[in-house]
Formats: structure tokens, C-alpha cells, sequence
């Protein structure tokens, strides 16, 4: 690709970056993480971990992606020193890409599948456990996710992926507010938010540790080239570490946000807010079937649920696309083709976890997503983390601190300053290790 594309405007840009942030990972998994974890000691512990962690990183990346104008594949051979493998990394996050929507695209085939089932008003019998165990549903919505998403990319980044962000991302903030002030006038509020909000420091424990830095890097998709990619459509304007501040808020405030909804129902209808990855639909159903205008208020829940997901599925839809179109040339068309039945193949394998093709990778009742999910979540994201931060502070072997904080700097904004060296460089890879290792000890393996 001769000229590489632009984003048309900042707002584009932050809304694509937050919208690769926000999805699953904040609506549906940091919930049953918060409920399973103890609430507000959790939700603390994360919040801790995307500043402190999630901050360096995501300016680091961003700044990979602007200095290379290139996808993670070719990024590291635009700035890497002669003889050097930094660009092996570059191959494994397009594979961490790949792993992420493989089980992805049937999340938010699930979500797709509820809101069709509320706006129809048929959810009488609508249950988790019965949806993930049909096969006929999950292949069909996850094939309508990819789709659609491949779709969309089709066209070119301005007139595709970026008109489409923007539109869904201010309707998904604006549903948002409103289903958030309609949970907070339910009986259970006051317990449900006490729960979420206010730490019990003696719930905090090393697995707690462990799932808030995972969920840190899940959420905002570090690790795996994914915010590389969006910096690498960015020109010199503005600085980066600015620009990751209005990502990781934009993150958090939907997370938040997210408990903020789910909490209050779960403590005002008596359900188990430990149960797992099943908390957000058999939640969200029963209070919806047991409230006045359920069916209104689900279809609209739902309807946010769609758009949430939908981001991040472009949004990394784009980065394999980008990735494949530098590696062979292709137009955007074949390349979405092409990409398009990978990932459905990929994603049969989740679609059918449940179902036709069983498989317990590792404790009793684990599936094909848990595997998936452990590849991406425990091991790419955070190691992938590593390495770009340590190719960022090491001149000999790395890029360097010199060209990290003239990129990063470059344009109006905050600015990453000299006296953080040490936070960036040391704090965060030691962090990153110690809470990895601690990972793999508490893993629950069988």
C-alpha cells in the first residue's frame, strides 16, 4: 500500500481507539470479573492497573504504530536495528488478533441473538445455557458478526470504519446514562452499588492481583498490535500520551458504567453475581422479564450490547485486514474475503464448544472460549506488553527511551516526561512479571 490511509479527524481516531477498548471486555467480562472477584476491591485493583500499567503501555504502542506508519508485522522492521527479531512479535500479535476473534465473534453472535429475541418478544425460554448449547444459533450469529464487520471494512477507513464508530459509539455512551439511571432506582441500588463500589481490602488476594491486570490489558487491547495499528493512521498533531488519557477514560467510564447497571439488578432479583460469564444474559433477562416495558428496556440494553461489541469487533477486524493487506498486497475487498472466512473458521470451533465438538482444555466445564481466552488474556496481552515496552526503553538492543519520547511527544498535548523513565521502563515490566508468574502459580488448570 503506497499511501497509507488517515483517519479524518482526532474524534475519529479517539472514538476507533476507545471503540477497539470497549466491547465484551468492559459489558460483559469486567462484570462477572468484579462479581466473581468481590466487587469493589477488584474494581479498585483495576483501576490502579490501567493507570499505572495500562497508561505506559498504550502511549508506547501508539507511538510503535505512528513512527512505523506500518501494521505490527512490518513495524518492528521499520525500527528494529539491522539482524535484529523484534518482528517475530509483530507475527504473534496478528495471531493474538486471530485468537481473540475466535471466540469473540460468538460473544457477540450471543449478544446479536438477545437483542433479536427481545426486540421480537420471544423470551420466555431465553437461558444462557440453552443458547450457547444450540449449535444452529451460534454458528448462524456468529456468521452474520463476520458478515457484517467484514462488510463494513470493505469500504475505505474514512467512509467505513471510521463513520461507523463514531455513530455507534455516541449512541452506545448515550444508552449508557440512561439505562444506568434507570438501574439505580431499583430497591436493590444501595446494596448492589456497596457491593461494587466499596473495596473489602480482605478479598483482595493474588488472583484478584492477576484478573484485574489481565482484564487491564483485555479491555484496552494491549499487547496485541491493536492500538499500533490506530497510531500508525495518525499524523503529528497531537501528542500520544494525551490522546491515551481520553482512551483509557472513555474505557473506564463504560466499565464502570456497566456495573453501575447490572449490580442494582443483580441485588434487587436475588441473583448470584459470582456465576461467570453467563451473569450479563441471565441477568439482564430476568430483570428485563420481570420489570414494566421489559421488552423496551432489554431491546434497548441489548441494542448498546450490539454497538459495544460491534466496536471492537471492527476495530480489530481492521488490524488482521491491515496486517494481511501489508503482507500480501491485496485490495481491502479480497483481503475482508479472505480474512472473513479465516476468522469463521477459526470461530467454528467456539460455535460449537458447547455442542457438536466438546473440548476441556482445562478444569471441569471449560471450553474452547476458556482456551482461547487464556492464549489471549494470560499470555499475549500481558507478555506482548513486555516486549513493547522493553523495545521501547532499550537503546542497544530496542528502539530506545530517546525515539519513544520524541514520537510520543511530537504535537500539542501532555507529554510524557523524563522523570517517568523509571515508572515506564522498570516499574511497569517488573509489575508485568511478578503478576504474570503469579498467573500461571494461581492458574486453574484442572
Amino acid at each position: 500500500m503506497e499511501n497509507r490511509e488517515r483517519l479524518g479527524s482526532r474524534l475519529g481516531f479517539i472514538l476507533l481507539s476507545a471503540g477497539c477498548a470497549i466491547g465484551c471486555g468492559n459489558v460483559w467480562k469486567f462484570p462477572w470479573m468484579a462479581g466473581q472477584y468481590g466487587g469493589g476491591g477488584f474494581v479498585l485493583i483495576y483501576v490502579l492497573c490501567l493507570v499505572l500499567l495500562g497508561l505506559p503501555v498504550m502511549t508506547m504502542e501508539f507511538s510503535l504504530g505512528r513512527a512505523a506508519q506500518a501494521s505490527p508485522v512490518k513495524m518492528y522492521q521499520k525500527l528494529q536495528k539491522p539482524g535484529q527479531k523484534w518482528h517475530i512479535h509483530g507475527y504473534l500479535a496478528l495471531f493474538g488478533n486471530i485468537c481473540l476473534m475466535s471466540f469473540y465473534t460468538v460473544v457477540a453472535g450471543w449478544i446479536l441473538y438477545y437483542f433479536y429475541r427481545f426486540v421480537t418478544g420471544s423470551t420466555a425460554d431465553l437461558g444462557f445455557v440453552s443458547m450457547i448449547s444450540n449449535p444452529g444459533v451460534n454458528v448462524s450469529f456468529m456468521l452474520i458478526v463476520v458478515a457484517i464487520g467484514f462488510a463494513i471494512l470493505c469500504f475505505n477507513l474514512q467512509g467505513g470504519l471510521e463513520r461507523v464508530t463514531k455513530y455507534m459509539m455516541v449512541a452506545l455512551l448515550g444508552l449508557m446514562i440512561v439505562l444506568a439511571v434507570n438501574s439505580a432506582s431499583m430497591s436493590g441500588a444501595k446494596e448492589g452499588l456497596a457491593f461494587y463500589l466499596v473495596p473489602d481490602f480482605g478479598k483482595i488476594t493474588p488472583n484478584v492481583i492477576v484478573g484485574a491486570m489481565n482484564q487491564a490489558f483485555f479491555t484496552l487491547s494491549l499487547g496485541i498490535g491493536s492500538m499500533a495499528i490506530f497510531g500508525s493512521y495518525l499524523d503529528k498533531n497531537r501528542s500520544l500520551m494525551g490522546e491515551s488519557v481520553n482512551v483509557i477514560i472513555l474505557d473506564t467510564f463504560v466499565a464502570v458504567t456497566a456495573g453501575l447497571i447490572i449490580f442494582p439488578a443483580c441485588f434487587t432479583y436475588d441473583l448470584e453475581v459470582g456465576q461467570g460469564p453467563g451473569l450479563l444474559f441471565d441477568t439482564m433477562a430476568t430483570v428485563f422479564n420481570n420489570m414494566n416495558g421489559g421488552k423496551v428496556w432489554g431491546s434497548v440494553f441489548f441494542l448498546f450490547m450490539v454497538f459495544a461489541s460491534m466496536s471492537t469487533v471492527l476495530a480489530v477486524f481492521e488490524n488482521i485486514l491491515a496486517c494481511a493487506r501489508e503482507l500480501f498486497g491485496w485490495n481491502r475487498p479480497k483481503g475482508c474475503l479472505v480474512c472473513g472466512i479465516i476468522i469463521a473458521a477459526t470461530s467454528m470451533t467456539t460455535a460449537l464448544g458447547y455442542s457438536l465438538w466438546p473440548f476441556q482444555p482445562f478444569a471441569e466445564g471449560s471450553a474452547w472460549l476458556d482456551l482461547w481466552d487464556f492464549i489471549v488474556s494470560n499470555n499475549l496481552l500481558p507478555l506482548g506488553s513486555l516486549i513493547f515496552v522493553i523495545f521501547c526503553c532499550n537503546k542497544r538492543y530496542g528502539w530506545g527511551w530517546e525515539n519513544f519520547l520524541a514520537e510520543a511527544n511530537a504535537g500539542k498535548g501532555l507529554k510524557v516526561k523524563n522523570w517517568m523513565k523509571p515508572i515506564f521502563c522498570y516499574v511497569v515490566p517488573v509489575a508485568v512479571i511478578i503478576i504474570y508468574i503469579m498467573g500461571l502459580i494461581s492458574f486453574n488448570w484442572k
